[in-house]
C-alpha cells in the first residue's frame, strides 16, 4: 500500500505566500478563516486522508464496483468512510451556512479536496458532485426548491449528480434529445438515457439528486433549447422524506482503466413509466446553470491533476530512497539508493517543481474566485472574475496533463516495479488518465481558452495578465540574489506578449489558429507556472532575509524555482512556435497521410 501524508508545509506556505489568505480572511464573509482555524482544518484533514480514505484507495481499485440487477454495490469500506465524511461535515467546508454550510472561502476548501484527492479520487468524487450541485442550485433553483433539497446536498445526507452526456452527443450537448413533457403540478416527465454519470447510482445515502438536462417540447434546437430539471432517485412523500422510487435506472456500468471505485453509469429515465423532474431556473437556461456546476467540477478536476501528482510524488521519493541498486556516479560507491543517481533526482526534482507550479496556480486561483464573490469594491472583483474565466481551461487542461506526466515520470522512476499493479503507482496512473477527459477534454479546453476567453475579448485579460506577470519580474529583480529569475521570467512575459499579438493579427485565420489552440494552451500554463515558481522564489528570498523559518526549506524552495526555470520554461518556446506554424502544415495535410 502506498502511504500518503498532506504536504502541510507546502500548502500553507502557498496559502500565506502566494494566495493571500491573511487578505481573503478579511474579505466580508470571509472572517471566520482565521490562521488558526485554517491550520487546525487542514491538519485534521490530513488526518482523515491518510487515517481513513488513502488505507481504501488500493483495495477499493482491485475490489471495484458492480452491478446486481438495478443495485449498484461499490468497494467495501466505502460506507463506513462516507459516513465519517458526512457526520464531520466535510462537505459543506464551503457551502452557505443557510443551509448548513461552514462557508469559509474556496481557498481554504482546495488544498483540503486535494488532500481527498490524493488519498481516494475513486472516493472524492462522490461528495465533490454535493458542492457543485449546491453552487448551480443556489443561482437558479426557487426559494421552495431550495429549501426542500440544499440542507440534505450541503450536510451530505442525499448525493448529487451531474447529467450532461448521452450515447449519441457525447461532448457535443447541442445534440442532447433527453425529453421533458409537462406533467401538471409543475413536475415534468423526462425520457432518455444519460450516460457516463459519476455516482449515478449507489446506496451510500437514502437519496440521489440528479441535475438532468433535457428538451421542452417548445425548445429552439441546439444548445439554447436545453432546459434544466432537479430529478431524484426517490420522489419525496408528505414529509419531505424518500418516498416512492422515481423510474430512473442504472442499466450499465462502465469497465473502466481507472477509478474502478468510483461506479460510472448510464441512467435510464422514463422506461417504464415516467420520471419526474422538476425545473430549476427558466425554461431553455439550462446550460447556462449547468456551466456553474461544470466550472466548479472542472476547477475540481485540475486540483485531482496536482493531487495525484503529489501522491506519485510521494510514492516515487519513498521508493528512490529505499531502493538500493548501482554505482554512485560520482563516488564509485556501490549499494547505494537510487536517488543518489543523477537521472532520478532530476525526474524527482521535476515532479516536485511543476507540483509546486501546479499547486500555486490553483491555490491563486481560488482566492481569486473569493475575491470576486465577496471584495466590495466592482472593479477589483470584476478583475478577478476574468482572471478566474481566462485560465479556468488552463487550471482544468494544463495541470490535469502535468498530473499525466508526473504519474508517469513515477512509473519511471520504480522502473520495472512500477509497471506491476502490487506496488500501486500504476493504479495512480490510470487513475489520472480520466483527467485530461472529463469535464472536457484538453481540446476541449484549449478551444474555450482561445475562442471564449481571448479573441471574444480582444485579448484584453490576457494583457492584462501579462503585466501582472511583468510586475512580479520587476519585483524579483530588486532581489540582488534572484535576478536571473527575473530575466527568466521577463522571458516568459514577452513570449506571452508576442503570441497574444500574432494571434489577434490573425484572429480570421479560423483553422490555423484552432490548429495551434492546445499548444496555446500549454504555453499559458507554463508561463502562468513560472510566474508562480517566480512568487514562490520571492516570497523564500524575502522569509530568508528576515530569518522567518526553516532557511534549508527557503533555499530549496528556491532552487525548486531555478529548476523549473531551466528545464520547464524554456518549453514555452516549443508551444509558441506550434501555436504559429502548426495550422500552416495541418490545414494542407494531405487525407492519404493519415
Amino acid at each position: 500500500m502506498l502511504d500518503y501524508q498532506a504536504p502541510l508545509r507546502d500548502m500553507q506556505f502557498i496559502l500565506d505566500e502566494l494566495a493571500g489568505l491573511e487578505g481573503i480572511g478579511e474579505l466580508p464573509g470571509c472572517e471566520d478563516a482565521s490562521a488558526d482555524l485554517v491550520s487546525a482544518v487542514l491538519e485534521e484533514a490530513g488526518k482523515f486522508a491518510s487515517g481513513v480514505l488513502a488505507p481504501l484507495n488500493q483495495a477499493g481499485d482491485r475490489q471495484g464496483c458492480r452491478l446486481e440487477g438495478e443495485r449498484v454495490i461499490v468497494p467495501d469500506g466505502w460506507q463506513d468512510a462516507y459516513d465519517q465524511f458526512r457526520d464531520a461535515g466535510w462537505i459543506g467546508l464551503s457551502l452557505p451556512p443557510a443551509h448548513g454550510g461552514q462557508g469559509l472561502p474556496k481557498l481554504v476548501s482546495t488544498p483540503v479536496w486535494e488532500m481527498w484527492f490524493s488519498a481516494n479520487m475513486a472516493f472524492a468524487m462522490l461528495p465533490q458532485l454535493n458542492v457543485g450541485q449546491t453552487e448551480a442550485l443556489m443561482i437558479a433553483a426557487s426559494e421552495e426548491q431550495k429549501a426542500t433539497w440544499l440542507d440534505k446536498i450541503v450536510s451530505g445526507e442525499w448525493a448529487a449528480t451531474m447529467n450532461l452526456t448521452e450515447p449519441q452527443a457525447g461532448s457535443d450537448l447541442a445534440a442532447t434529445r433527453m425529453r421533458a413533457e409537462p406533467a401538471g403540478d409543475g413536475a415534468y416527465r423526462l425520457y432518455g438515457q444519460k450516460i457516463y454519470i459519476s455516482y449515478g447510482e449507489h446506496e451510500l445515502t437514502p437519496n440521489i439528486v440528479h441535475l438532468v438536462l433535457a428538451r421542452l417540447p417548445d425548445a429552439p434546437p441546439g444548445i439554447k433549447g436545453l432546459s434544466l430539471f432537479l430529478a431524484p432517485k426517490y420522489l419525496l412523500d408528505e414529509h419531505g422524506e424518500p418516498g416512492e422510487q422515481n423510474d430512473i435506472r442504472c442499466i450499465s456500468i462502465e469497465h473502466k482503466m481507472g477509478i474502478h471505485g468510483s461506479p460510472t453509469c448510464t441512467l435510464s429515465y422514463g422506461d417504464t413509466g415516467s420520471a419526474l423532474g422538476y425545473l430549476v431556473g427558466e425554461p431553455h437556461q439550462g446550460l447556462k446553470t449547468m456551466f456553474v456546476m461544470m466550472n466548479e467540477a472542472r476547477f475540481n478536476v485540475g486540483v485531482q491533476g496536482v493531487a495525484l501528482g503529489e501522491r506519485a510524488y510521494q510514492a516515487a521519493l519513498d521508493y528512490a530512497r529505499e531502493r538500493v541498486q548501482g554505482r554512485d556516479i560520482v563516488t564509485g560507491e556501490s549499494g547505494r539508493p537510487i536517488i543518489v543517481h543523477p537521472d532520478v533526482k532530476r525526474m524527482l526534482v521535476s515532479m516536485r517543481a511543476r507540483l509546486m507550479a501546479m499547486r500555486g496556480l490553483l491555490y491563486t486561483a481560488a482566492s481569486w474566485f473569493d475575491i470576486a464573490r465577496h471584495h466590495p469594491e466592482g472593479e477589483v472583483a470584476d478583475k478577478h472574475r476574468r482572471y478566474v474565466d481566462l485560465l479556468m481551461p488552463v487550471a482544468k487542461g494544463w495541470c490535469t496533463e502535468v498530473g499525466n506526466d508526473l504519474c508517469d515520470e513515477a512509473i519511471q522512476v520504480f522502473g520495472g516495479m512500477g509497471f506491476v499493479e502490487e506496488t500501486g503507482v500504476a493504479q495512480l496512473f490510470r487513475d489520472a488518465r480520466v483527467t485530461t477527459i472529463f469535464e472536457g477534454t484538453t481540446g476541449i479546453q484549449a478551444n474555450d481558452l482561445l475562442g471564449r476567453k481571448i479573441l471574444r475579448e480582444e485579448g484584453a485579460t490576457l494583457r492584462e495578465l501579462i503585466a501582472d506577470i511583468r510586475e512580479t519580474a520587476t519585483q524579483l529583480g530588486s532581489h540582488a540574489r534572484l535576478g536571473d529569475l527575473a530575466d527568466a521570467l521577463g522571458d516568459q512575459a514577452s513570449l506571452l506578449d508576442k503570441t497574444h499579438d500574432w494571434l489577434l493579427e490573425h484572429k480570421a485565420d479560423t483553422a490555423n489558429l484552432y490548429a495551434g489552440a492546445v499548444p496555446l494552451l500549454h504555453l499559458l500554463g507554463i508561463a502562468c507556472g513560472a510566474w508562480q515558481m517566480a512568487r514562490l522564489a520571492l516570497a523564500a528570498d524575502t522569509r530568508f532575509d528576515n530569518r522567518q523559518g526553516d532557511t534549508e526549506y527557503l533555499r530549496g524552495l528556491v532552487a525548486l524555482a531555478r529548476f523549473y526555470m531551466a528545464t520547464q520554461a524554456p518549453q514555452a518556446h516549443s508551444h509558441a512556435h506550434a501555436v504559429r506554424n502548426a495550422g500552416q502544415v495541418l490545414t494542407t495535410f494531405p487525407e492519404a497521410g493519415l
